[in-house]
């Protein structure tokens, strides 16, 4: 079985560069993307095993990813080194982060048509084997692991106070930040 982490063959290659060193440091590899363009830019997520990942995390990261790749020198033209968090509404590349994020809004694509489509969006209802089950108009469906191309999170205002809670139970926020955040999102606050 595959995962969504890195798709193309140069992105597996660095991903296999990359992922003791970040795991060595306790954090996750969510996704990386070697993207090309005017300028190319290395982009690469990661994570706490349990969420919560800081921009000070995303710092010593790029620092110890960035000398490893200096020696490796996996990538042959100049690039720049983007790490980051994969934020609230988060991309989902293992068949684990289907089953640690069900019961949200969820947009899939699939590699192959399938019944005449590829994009699918509904309620996340978590795995059965290697199949990804999703809540959509015409009912539960699965889907198999390996033929989807893209996942992520939809922005809803129950994940952003779901993440914004255990945030809090975990003291990373205080109960006067998330009760004025709360207020934001239920639209009770006077303008």
């Amino acid at each position: 079985m595959s995962d969504l982490i890195a798709k193309t063959a140069m992105d597996r290659r660095i991903a296999d560069i990359v992922t003791p060193v970040i795991e060595g440091m306790g954090y996750e590899l969510v996704r990386l993307r070697l993207m090309s363009g005017k300028s190319a830019s290395l982009q690469i997520m990661a994570d706490k095993p349990n969420g919560g990942i800081e921009v000070d995390d995303c710092a010593k990261i790029s620092t110890a990813v960035s000398a490893t790749l200096d020696v490796e020198d996996p990538i042959e033209d100049a690039y720049r080194l983007e790490v980051s968090s994969p934020g609230v509404d988060r991309p989902l590349t293992r068949l684990k982060d289907f089953d640690a994020w069900s019961g949200y809004e969820v947009k899939i694509e699939t590699t192959e048509m399938i019944d005449g489509r590829r994009r699918f969006k509904g309620a996340l209802v978590g795995t059965e084997g290697n199949e990804v089950l999703i809540e959509i108009e015409e009912g539960t469906i699965g889907l198999q692991f390996d033929w989807l191309s893209d996942a992520k999170l939809v922005l809803t205002d129950d994940l952003i106070r779901d993440v914004l809670r255990a945030r809090k139970d975990a003291g990373e926020i205080d109960e006067t930040q998330f009760d004025q955040i709360e207020t934001i999102i239920d639209g009770d606050e006077e303008t």
